[in-house]
Protein backbone atom coordinates (compact mmCIF):
# COMPACT_ATOMS: atom_id res chain seq x y z
CA UNK A 1 0.00 0.00 0.00
CA UNK A 2 1.31 3.46 -0.88
CA UNK A 3 0.94 5.99 1.92
CA UNK A 4 -0.10 9.45 0.74
CA UNK A 5 2.10 11.96 2.54
CA UNK A 6 1.95 15.56 1.29
CA UNK A 7 4.45 16.67 3.97
CA UNK A 8 7.14 14.32 2.64
CA UNK A 9 9.29 16.29 0.19
CA UNK A 10 12.41 15.94 -1.84
CA UNK A 11 15.17 18.33 -0.81
CA UNK A 12 14.42 20.48 -3.88
CA UNK A 13 10.73 20.69 -2.93
CA UNK A 14 11.64 21.57 0.66
CA UNK A 15 14.00 24.31 -0.53
CA UNK A 16 11.22 25.77 -2.70
CA UNK A 17 8.82 25.68 0.27
CA UNK A 18 11.46 27.25 2.48
CA UNK A 19 12.06 30.07 -0.05
CA UNK A 20 8.31 30.80 -0.17
CA UNK A 21 8.29 31.03 3.62
CA UNK A 22 11.34 33.34 3.56
CA UNK A 23 9.62 35.65 1.04
CA UNK A 24 6.62 35.77 3.36
CA UNK A 25 8.87 36.76 6.27
CA UNK A 26 8.38 33.50 8.13
CA UNK A 27 11.01 31.77 10.26
CA UNK A 28 11.87 28.14 9.59
CA UNK A 29 13.01 25.71 12.27
CA UNK A 30 14.94 22.59 11.26
CA UNK A 31 15.50 19.51 13.35
CA UNK A 32 16.59 16.00 12.52
CA UNK A 33 16.53 12.50 13.86
CA UNK A 34 15.46 8.90 13.53
CA UNK A 35 12.01 9.12 15.20
CA UNK A 36 11.71 5.35 15.05
CA UNK A 37 8.84 4.87 17.50
CA UNK A 38 7.14 8.16 18.32
CA UNK A 39 6.83 8.63 22.06
CA UNK A 40 6.04 11.35 24.59
CA UNK A 41 9.61 12.69 24.51
CA UNK A 42 9.47 13.14 20.72
CA UNK A 43 6.06 14.81 20.83
CA UNK A 44 7.11 17.24 23.54
CA UNK A 45 10.36 18.06 21.77
CA UNK A 46 8.75 18.62 18.36
CA UNK A 47 6.06 20.90 19.80
CA UNK A 48 8.72 22.93 21.61
CA UNK A 49 10.83 23.14 18.45
CA UNK A 50 7.87 24.31 16.36
CA UNK A 51 7.23 27.14 18.85
CA UNK A 52 10.64 28.61 17.91
CA UNK A 53 9.43 29.63 14.45
CA UNK A 54 6.64 29.67 11.93
CA UNK A 55 7.32 26.30 10.30
CA UNK A 56 9.07 23.09 11.36
CA UNK A 57 10.98 20.96 8.89
CA UNK A 58 12.34 17.55 9.89
CA UNK A 59 15.35 15.95 8.25
CA UNK A 60 14.61 12.25 8.81
CA UNK A 61 17.40 9.68 8.76
CA UNK A 62 16.97 7.16 5.95
CA UNK A 63 16.88 3.49 6.89
CA UNK A 64 20.51 2.89 5.85
CA UNK A 65 21.81 5.74 8.00
CA UNK A 66 19.76 4.51 10.98
CA UNK A 67 21.46 1.11 10.70
CA UNK A 68 24.85 2.87 10.71
CA UNK A 69 23.93 4.92 13.78
CA UNK A 70 21.82 2.47 15.80
CA UNK A 71 22.86 -1.00 14.66
CA UNK A 72 21.44 -3.81 12.53
CA UNK A 73 18.11 -4.20 14.37
CA UNK A 74 17.04 -0.62 13.72
CA UNK A 75 15.00 1.02 12.46
CA UNK A 76 11.91 -0.75 13.71
CA UNK A 77 9.78 1.13 11.16
CA UNK A 78 10.78 2.05 7.62
CA UNK A 79 11.59 5.63 6.65
CA UNK A 80 8.25 5.89 4.83
CA UNK A 81 6.34 4.69 7.91
CA UNK A 82 8.28 7.06 10.19
CA UNK A 83 7.68 9.99 7.81
CA UNK A 84 3.98 9.17 7.68
CA UNK A 85 3.69 9.17 11.49
CA UNK A 86 5.54 12.49 11.74
CA UNK A 87 3.35 14.03 9.05
CA UNK A 88 0.27 13.32 11.17
CA UNK A 89 1.52 15.88 13.70
CA UNK A 90 0.16 19.40 13.25
CA UNK A 91 3.45 20.89 14.48
CA UNK A 92 5.33 19.38 11.50
CA UNK A 93 5.27 21.30 8.21
CA UNK A 94 7.69 19.33 6.06
CA UNK A 95 9.85 16.21 6.09
CA UNK A 96 12.94 15.41 4.04
CA UNK A 97 14.58 11.99 4.19
CA UNK A 98 18.37 12.20 4.07
CA UNK A 99 20.66 9.25 3.45
CA UNK A 100 24.05 10.55 4.55
CA UNK A 101 25.29 10.12 8.11
CA UNK A 102 25.29 13.92 8.53
CA UNK A 103 22.87 16.55 7.26
CA UNK A 104 25.36 19.25 6.27
CA UNK A 105 23.99 19.40 2.69
CA UNK A 106 20.41 19.76 3.94
CA UNK A 107 21.40 22.58 6.30
CA UNK A 108 23.19 24.44 3.52
CA UNK A 109 20.26 23.97 1.13
CA UNK A 110 17.42 24.78 3.55
CA UNK A 111 19.19 27.59 5.41
CA UNK A 112 17.01 27.38 8.52
CA UNK A 113 16.61 30.36 10.81
CA UNK A 114 16.72 28.06 13.84
CA UNK A 115 18.14 24.59 14.32
CA UNK A 116 16.59 22.66 17.23
CA UNK A 117 18.10 19.64 18.92
CA UNK A 118 16.96 17.63 21.94
CA UNK A 119 18.33 18.65 25.31
CA UNK A 120 20.53 15.58 25.62
CA UNK A 121 22.78 17.30 23.05
CA UNK A 122 25.19 20.15 23.66
CA UNK A 123 27.12 22.41 21.31
CA UNK A 124 30.14 20.18 21.86
CA UNK A 125 28.19 17.05 20.87
CA UNK A 126 27.03 18.49 17.53
CA UNK A 127 28.98 17.28 14.54
CA UNK A 128 31.62 19.89 13.62
CA UNK A 129 30.58 19.91 9.94
CA UNK A 130 26.92 20.40 10.80
CA UNK A 131 27.78 23.11 13.32
CA UNK A 132 29.92 24.84 10.69
CA UNK A 133 27.07 24.69 8.16
CA UNK A 134 24.66 26.15 10.72
CA UNK A 135 27.07 29.00 11.43
CA UNK A 136 27.56 29.57 7.70
CA UNK A 137 23.82 30.03 7.10
CA UNK A 138 23.37 32.09 10.28
CA UNK A 139 21.05 29.64 12.04
CA UNK A 140 20.44 30.05 15.75
CA UNK A 141 21.05 26.75 17.57
CA UNK A 142 18.55 25.87 20.30
CA UNK A 143 18.63 22.89 22.65
CA UNK A 144 15.15 21.86 23.68
CA UNK A 145 14.18 20.57 27.12
CA UNK A 146 14.80 16.85 27.48
CA UNK A 147 12.29 14.65 29.23
CA UNK A 148 14.32 12.00 31.07
CA UNK A 149 13.19 8.42 30.71
CA UNK A 150 11.63 8.80 27.27
CA UNK A 151 13.67 7.18 24.53
CA UNK A 152 13.07 4.71 21.77
CA UNK A 153 15.68 2.40 23.30
CA UNK A 154 13.77 2.42 26.61
CA UNK A 155 10.47 1.87 24.80
CA UNK A 156 11.86 -1.13 22.90
CA UNK A 157 13.19 -2.58 26.18
CA UNK A 158 9.74 -2.19 27.79
CA UNK A 159 8.07 -3.91 24.83
CA UNK A 160 10.56 -6.79 25.00
CA UNK A 161 10.04 -7.13 28.77
CA UNK A 162 6.26 -7.12 28.36
CA UNK A 163 6.49 -9.72 25.59
CA UNK A 164 8.75 -11.95 27.70
CA UNK A 165 6.48 -11.62 30.74
CA UNK A 166 3.42 -12.39 28.64
CA UNK A 167 5.06 -15.45 27.04
CA UNK A 168 6.31 -16.62 30.43
CA UNK A 169 2.83 -16.28 31.97
CA UNK A 170 1.39 -18.27 29.08
CA UNK A 171 3.94 -21.04 29.64
CA UNK A 172 5.69 -20.43 26.32
CA UNK A 173 9.14 -19.99 27.85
Amino acid sequence: MKLDNPKLMTLAQAVAAREALRRAGRRVVLTNGVFDLLHTGHLYYLQQARALGDALFIALNADASVKQLKGPTRPVQSEIERAYALAALSCVDGIVIFSEKRLTNEILALQPDVYAKAGDYTLGKLDAGERGALQQVGARIEFMPFLPGFSTTNLIAKIKAATSASASAAGEI
